[in-house]
């Protein structure tokens, strides 16, 4: 992989992060119920992805 790929890869990885914790605030912060455990699953998965983009950049 080329430096550019992994510099892409890099930052779509860091931007999944920064989706996911603006979500997981907006749950907690303006949600309840069933809307709220969607969202920070959604915040959650998101976070895993972005981790997995952050390990491929590295290697």
């Amino acid at each position: 992989m080329d430096a550019m790929t992994k510099m892409w890869v890099s930052l779509v990885g860091i931007g999944l992060m920064a989706v996911s914790a603006v979500l997981i605030t907006v749950a907690r912060a303006k949600t309840k119920g069933f809307l709220r455990f969607v969202l920070s699953l959604a915040a959650f998965c998101l976070l895993i992805v972005g981790f997995i983009f952050g390990l491929i950049s590295i290697v």
